[in-house]
This record gives C-alpha cells, sequence and structure tokens, in this order.
C-alpha cells in the first residue's frame, strides 16, 4: 500500500526514540526525495513510490538503531555551510560555533590562523567564510578526515584554506600565527557518556583524549607559545566541567584568560592571550 507523505511522517514520528523525532523523520525523508523539509508540507498528501518508501524506512531503521543522522544523509550544517562528514570524522554540534564567534571578535583581515584536529574543516571553514583574507592552515592527524576537510573546503569554494597533514604541531614547525583554534579531544578514556548516543559511532581518536580527557588540551597549551606571534590567541573548546582545569593550564604562559558559557549555561570555551612567544 502506497504511503502519502504526511502518513509516512507520521508513523516515523511514532517508531523514533531520539530526542527530536519530528525533525529526524523530516531530515531523512527530505534526503530520500531529494527535496527540502518544506517540500514535505507543501506536498503532504503526495505519495511516495515503493522504492521512496522502502529506502525511507532503511534508514528510519538506522536511526532507530542509533546511527547518527549526520553519518546518515552525509552532511551537516554548521556556520550555515553544508559540510559533508562521514564515519572519520566528527560531527559538528553547535556549540563549536561559540568558538568561532569568539574567534572573530578577535581577528582582523589578513592574519594568520591554525586550526589544530580541523576534523571535516568544521572551524576553519567557518572562519574563512567570513573573512576571506585570513590566512588559515587546517591540521588533522588523519588523512580520511583531512581528505573530507580538503573536499568540503573545494566544494565551498574556500581556497584560502591550507591543510596539512599533523599530529598536533608535529609538521607545523615553520609555522608563526596571531591565532591557534582547536576543538580537540577532551572525553575521558572510561567515561560511560562514549557508549551512549551518536558518539558510539564517532571516531574515538576525535573524543577520547587520556585517564582525564585533557592530554590533548595539556599538550596544545604547552606547544602554542612556539607558534603564536605576540599578542597571539590561543581559543580552546572543552568538556563542560573542565573550564577551571583549563583556566589554571593557561596561567603560566597566557594572560587575559576567560571561559565563555554555551547556550545551556556550561563553560565551553577557554581562551587566552600569550604573555611572551617563544622561539
Amino acid at each position: 500500500m502506497l504511503r502519502t507523505i504526511q502518513f509516512a511522517l507520521q508513523q516515523a514520528y511514532r517508531q523514533l526514540s531520539s530526542p527530536t523525532p519530528r525533525l529526524d523523520a523530516e531530515i531523512l525523508l527530505s534526503y530520500v526525495l531529494k527535496k527540502n523539509r518544506s517540500y514535505l508540507y507543501a506536498w503532504k498528501d503526495k505519495l511516495l513510490t515503493f522504492k521512496q518508501d522502502a529506502d525511507f524506512q532503511h534508514l528510519l531503521n538506522q536511526r532507530i538503531a542509533g546511527e547518527p543522522i549526520a553519518y546518515l544523509v552525509g552532511e551537516k550544517e554548521f556556520w550555515s555551510l553544508p559540510l559533508q562528514v562521514d564515519k572519520f570524522t566528527l560531527i559538528p554540534r553547535p556549540e563549536t560555533e561559540i568558538l568561532v564567534e569568539q574567534a572573530l571578535l578577535r581577528l582582523t583581515d589578513n592574519k594568520q590562523v591554525i586550526d589544530l584536529g580541523t576534523g571535516c574543516g568544521t572551524i576553519a571553514l567557518a572562519l574563512a567564510y567570513q573573512l576571506p583574507t585570513l590566512s588559515i592552515i587546517a591540521s588533522d592527524c588523519d588523512p580520511n578526515t583531512l581528505a573530507m576537510a580538503q573536499h568540503n573546503a573545494q566544494r565551498l569554494q574556500l581556497h584560502q584554506v591550507k591543510f596539512r597533514l599533523s599530529d598536533w604541531f608535529d609538521n607545523l614547525t615553520d609555522l608563526k600565527v596571531n591565532m591557534i583554534v582547536s576543538n580537540p579531544p577532551y572525553i575521558a578514556e572510561f567515561d560511560p557518556h562514549l557508549s551512549q548516543g551518536d558518539l558510539r559511532y564517532e571516531p574515538r581518536h576525535a573524543l577520547v583524549s587520556g585517564n582525564d580527557g585533557l592530554t590533548a588540551i595539556r599538550h596544545i597549551i604547552q606547544q602554542a607559545p612556539h607558534y603564536l606571534l605576540e599578542n597571539g590567541w590561543l581559543l580552546l573548546e572543552h568538556g563542560y566541567d573542565q573550564g577551571q582545569m583549563v583556566r589554571e593550564l593557561l596561567q603560566q604562559n597566557y594572560q587575559f584568560i576567560e571561559t565563555i558559557r554555551d547556550l545551556a549555561g556550561l563553560e565551553r570555551i577557554t581562551l587566552g592571550l600569550i604573555k611572551k612567544s617563544f622561539s
């Protein structure tokens, strides 16, 4: 029996137990139909073909099993940019837009920026989109991830972003920049959240950082002074309960240290101005 768009969606809402069942179902059906979500309302009485209905149900079953929406449709919007993602890349999150906002408050034309652990290009591409004259190096240690970031830059024609395969600073020794930004892994190795929700499907190396979740953050804070010019900024995203620890780590070599809260009121971004750059 053929189903209308409206009926198929109504049944999907009842099947899904995710926090956003209506949104999830509409995104998946829009993807199958290759239409935007407004089409679903304008043509709610249109019948789905057997193939469309089967494809929709297949994606729905994967979502019911816990597969992230972004991986199912291969895309996630960030800073109004459609970024392609896959199983090798961390899914961009709204909280990271706060880091972009804070970076833009401290950047002007023709500055140099490093985005460490760029993933699918999330931060670097948003900055390049807002300030086309920036010189940006986006690095990642995973060649598959870096390839996706390069692909996104090409699709969005943000050609000013350059890419390097690098384990943090290892392949960046020739650089001195005005700002370093990073959304590094910051989840503790045995955190129970790793077995819940979307985190079950995302690349572990992009999530986990030692026993306390701070291994990568410590390394970046210690090494960044060698790569920052005078009056250079370091901006880091971190876990909701790590703000105090990150501020303490910054105190030795940074000043004007500040932590920014996300929309839920949780400490999410900590930043500092370098006291003195190192040779």
